[in-house]
């Protein structure tokens, strides 16, 4: 296994998983980490698709915390997309976690994947429009925060595309981003059902939020309570705990 001189192994600390991250790079966040706490609820033998996969850190997390049959991670970034390859390889995941490094935009002009074939799509996509937000020089941070190759219309329509009907999205976003997130949900036939809006602290206003829709589902949506990742001196709350494994649950 190779590990390159700027990538270092970090330890998941779930179920002996683990993960290769550069430390020049874009390293995943707590919003990975609690989308695939989020999306725990797929089903068994579901055919999942995570958009913009990254290192691969949910589907990595998602094959140790469901029953899935595959999931497949689409990765612009050919560096990325490879290291995400060998993180893969290192958790002997090969028969359920694949790669594509490719442009989601590209998925249907390629043929890469079916339409209307996926039980389940998970994406945690660029926060920032573009030319909103401080840009970052390193281009590798500047693609994961900042709609540079796709917008969030792209996720979105894309994975309404890729689902069967009934078929469940999963996306952790930023809250004053929720107006445009259901507004563009609803023009691509996926119906809001879970909201979780997640807070640093209770003295503090929201940092994400965590949303859950089905593919040509009925009106309803249920408003979750909150999660907040700190307590007020600072150390994490027993949930953020239990999410992160910290005493040893899993």
């Amino acid at each position: 296994m190779e590990i390159k001189q700027n990538e270092r192994i970090d330890d998941l600390q779930y179920k002996g998983l683990k993960i290769i991250q550069d430390t020049d790079g874009f390293c995943f966040g707590i919003d990975s980490v609690l989308l695939s706490d989020f999306a725990k609820e797929i089903k068994a033998g579901s055919q999942v698709v995570d958009l913009g996969t990254g290192n691969g850190i949910i589907g990595i997390l998602l094959c140790g915390k469901t029953k899935l049959k595959n999931i497949t991670g689409i990765e612009i970034q050919e560096d990325v997309a490879q290291m995400a390859r060998r993180s893969i390889e290192l958790n002997s995941l090969q028969d359920r976690f694949s790669i594509i490094n490719a442009s989601i935009t590209d998925i249907f002009k390629n043929n890469l994947l079916q339409k209307n074939q996926y039980d389940a799509v998970v994406t945690n996509p660029p926060y920032k429009e573009k030319g909103t937000g401080v840009v970052n020089p390193e281009n590798k941070k500047l693609i994961a925060r900042h709609e540079i190759t796709a917008t969030l219309s792209d996720f979105i329509s894309t994975a309404s595309k890729l689902l069967k009907n009934k078929g469940e999205f999963y996306m952790v976003h930023k809250p004053e981003r929720i107006v445009d997130i259901i507004e563009i949900l609803r023009k691509n036939k996926l119906e809001p059902k879970e909201l979780r809006i997640v807070y640093s602290n209770k003295d503090l206003d929201a940092t994400l939020v965590l949303v859950k829709a089905i593919k040509g589902g009925n009106k309803f949506v249920k408003v979750l309570k909150p999660l907040y990742i700190y307590n007020k001196d600072g150390t994490y709350t027993d949930e953020i705990k239990q999410i992160y494994n910290i005493k040893g649950e899993e």
